[in-house]
């Protein structure tokens, strides 16, 4: 066998094996959304859950300029046996003056150290190790509870003994740009549309970081202080592979808003996008060694709905193979992978169409769609810098 045959030989194996991957994960991500189109059944209502013990916790970093709007709607949400716990942590502003104000309990939390939310939230489980609730509720100081939500989320937990996340959802800036657009319907693909899909599936969902419920012996079964940029997704993979898979409460929702400046919105694309990198990097081989240790189905699926990338990575990742495949062509080698890369485009298409047909006009008008290609190259600085410098530390978002 010659070299040139060697070579091609090489590429052709690289290039099956990378479009073959794709292909399942575009498959994957198809499957997902279908599923979504068919409605979850309602979780039984439980009786006298109005005097259950419920604390929701909420952890604030110099949230002066919002945390007063968020504690007035979400304090009428709450029944006499409940309590809210704001987390002041590292604070240097007015957030725990305001939130007492409204007749929120506020505890204090300085450490320069150890920076970051999951430190903060295990802070105040600590604080609230004396006197349990039966479930503990997390919210961010910076978004809208919707009426309902709490409710929700506590008979949910209570009914179920698993964690539970409602869906979270980003609205967009008074002048939002085509960019802003679309963010919100990617946003809404990851938190609204795959979750379904994996609900009706019987996986385990994404945790979103905020509209979380939790009964108190599953939160304390698992380690959340630690400085990772998405905790979050850290912790819904801890409580998975221990047996507490968490489900979505679609009757439950809760709004986050999408940064109006420019660098404020790099900032928090940065921090959601290397996060999820990161994780992927790290959770897939647990969730595989788990999945292998204890014969369980689920954490592979779990394994592979983790693989699947953002969406726009995922464009990406696609087109540069398929014009990988089709160089290779040229020079000799096989159409094999093309033909598999052609296929996982239409699986991935389909989806992005599905998606955007059912839960995505409003946010994603039709116009607005030919933004996309802008979009995307608009995270391509953001994708490098992960190969580059990945970002490690926690960074609070600028309000506006």
């Amino acid at each position: 066998m010659t070299i040139d045959q060697i070579l091609i030989l090489c590429i052709n194996v690289l290039l099956s094996v990378g479009a073959l991957g794709l292909l399942i994960l575009c498959l994957l991500l198809l499957v997902e959304t279908i599923a979504a189109l068919f409605p979850l059944p309602n979780q039984p209502s439980v009786d006298n859950w109005q005097e259950r013990k419920v604390v929701v916790l909420m952890p604030a970093h110099n949230e002066e300029l919002v945390i007063d709007t968020t504690l007035k709607d979400l304090i009428p949400e709450l029944k006499p046996q409940h309590r809210l716990v704001v987390i002041a942590d590292n604070c240097s502003d007015q957030t725990a003056a305001i939130a007492r104000s409204t007749g929120a309990t506020v505890i204090e939390r300085h450490n320069l150290d150890l920076r970051g939310k999951g430190y903060a939230l295990e802070y105040g489980l600590q604080y609230l190790e004396s006197e349990p609730p039966e479930v503990v509720i997390f919210v961010d100081a910076d978004c809208k509870v919707h009426p309902g939500a709490i409710a929700q989320l506590t008979q949910q937990a209570i009914a179920t003994g698993r964690p539970i996340q409602g869906v979270y959802l980003m609205e967009k800036p008074q002048a939002p740009t085509p960019k802003d657009a679309v963010s919100a319907f990617a946003f809404k693909v990851k938190n609204l549309v795959r979750s379904s899909g994996l609900a009706q599936l019987k996986i385990a969902c994404l945790l979103d970081g905020t509209g979380m419920a939790f009964p108190w012996s599953v939160i304390r079964s698992v380690d959340i202080a630690s400085g990772n940029i998405v905790e979050d997704m850290k912790l819904g993979f801890d409580l998975t592979i221990a047996g507490h898979k968490p489900m979505l409460c679609p009757q439950a929702n809760v709004t986050g808003y999408l940064p109006q400046q420019t660098q404020a919105a790099t900032s928090q694309r940065t921090r959601w996008e290397h996060g999820h990198l990161e994780t992927l990097i790290n959770y897939v081989p647990q969730l595989l060694q788990a999945a292998w240790q204890q014969k369980r189905f689920d954490l592979l699926i779990s394994a592979l709905d983790l693989c699947i990338p953002p969406l726009s990575l995922l464009v990406i990742t696609w087109s540069v193979l398929l014009a990988s495949a089709l160089l290779g062509v040229l020079l000799g080698a096989s159409w094999i992978p093309a033909s598999l890369l052609a296929i996982a485009g239409v699986f991935l298409l389909s989806a992005i169409f599905i998606a955007w047909s059912k839960f995505g006009r409003t946010d994603l008008p039709l116009l607005q769609l030919l933004s996309i290609p802008v979009y995307i190259l608009w995270k391509i600085p953001l994708y490098l810098k992960f190969l580059v410098k990945p970002q490690k530390n926690w960074v609070r978002t600028d309000r506006n």
